[in-house]
């Protein structure tokens, strides 16, 4: 067993030696004991219920399914490139970098509910286009948005504190507290069962969520860069499609998680996406850093995490880009979003929130 003392805003995981410490700093330093906790699996999954912290952001939360996904790391096929890489192909600008053959390695992920007490230092972009006309929304709690009906007013809605972690990512524990966890589907969800191993157990709305949603939460697809110790990872959803003045419009959504692997404070200054869509047509897209902020990833918190929206006139398309990237003595490089897929599946049903699961 190992202590945790978890600090906000700073580094929020520290290891010692046999108790979970949660901290909450103000102008002061309160600690109190909040778990214990358990060693991580090396093989096999983690079952629903199962309590967590996260290795990389500190909050706590639950698991409620695993995913297999495939996961797409570009570091494997960039070290055998020789030195001479093209200019077009460094900056990740080239259409031909989308066509690299990266051979995907299966690895499990999972669908975690966060608590609500927590702050994790992940945001999640409630706008719905990549357009600049944007109207920027109030950053929130990381969520997975879903398209709402064909006959609704509102073109997204979105459920806070779900996020989705990797198996490397989890740190199990064990709750002392009577309440191990706060979230208004915690208990829509799980329900306690002192005979069972972790004591939480899904109740017939989560099946009946999961099964509904399916391919509108499915996690199939991830894909990885490092450049210059600043690792990039993006997992794209496909959200479904709507009519729009006699054509469709296809709908996807984009996590990001950037994360600095150096020692050197790094920030982001600049984003530019490249966009294209099976219909014929490229888009490009600048603007000042990610979701109305950027992030500073130093030792304190060296990674951050962020989702947004993209649609297409066509059912499928690529993405590519970099984020201009910035050190403490002024030194800037383009970091490479390794570029993905954008595929559509048939849209048998629309969404349904928890509320309409049962």
């Amino acid at each position: 067993m190992e202590i945790l003392l978890r600090f906000v805003p700073t580094n929020p995981l520290r290891l010692t030696a046999s108790r979970i410490i949660l901290t909450n700093v103000a102008h002061y330093t309160r600690l109190a004991e909040v778990g214990k906790l358990e060693p991580p699996k090396t093989s096999g999954k983690y079952d629903t219920g199962q309590l967590i912290l996260h290795r990389v952001f500190g909050y706590r939360g639950v698991i409620l399914f695993p995913w297999l996904a495939r996961v797409y790391d570009r570091d494997a096929i960039n070290k055998k490139e020789s030195s001479e890489s093209n200019s077009a192909d460094s900056s990740g600008d080239s259409l031909s970098n989308v066509g690299k053959e990266v051979k995907g390695r299966t690895h499990t992920f999972y669908q975690v509910l966060i608590d609500t007490r927590d702050a994790p230092y992940i945001t999640v972009q409630t706008n719905v286009d990549m357009r600049p006309e944007w109207k920027k929304k109030r950053a929130q709690t990381e969520a997975v948005t879903f398209l709402g009906n064909q006959e609704s007013s509102r073109s997204l809605y979105a459920i806070p504190g779900l996020d989705y972690v990797a198996h490397d990512d989890i740190i199990p524990y064990t709750s002392v507290e009577r309440v191990p966890l706060q979230h208004e589907l915690f208990d829509k969800f799980l329900m306690h069962n002192p005979d069972k191993d972790p004591p939480f157990i899904a109740q017939e709305t989560l099946r009946a969520w999961q099964k509904k949603n399916h391919p509108w939460l499915e996690l199939s697809d991830v894909h990885r860069e490092t450049t210059e110790g600043v690792r990039v990872t993006v997992i794209p959803f496909y959200m479904g499609s709507r009519e729009s003045q006699n054509s469709a419009v296809y709908w996807w959504r984009y996590c990001i998680r950037l994360e600095n692997l150096g020692a050197a404070a790094v920030q982001l200054r600049e984003r530019h996406w490249r966009i294209f869509s099976l219909s014929g047509t490229l888009e490009t897209v600048r603007g000042r850093g990610v979701v109305g902020q950027e992030p500073l990833l130093a030792r304190h918190a060296p990674a951050f995490q962020y989702s947004s929206h993209v649609s297409l006139q066509a059912p499928s398309g690529h993405m590519w880009g970099t984020f201009r990237m910035e050190r403490e003595d002024g030194y800037t490089f383009d970091c490479r979003i390794p570029p993905f897929s954008l595929e559509s599946k048939p849209d048998d049903a629309a969404p349904a929130p928890p509320s309409a699961a049962a």
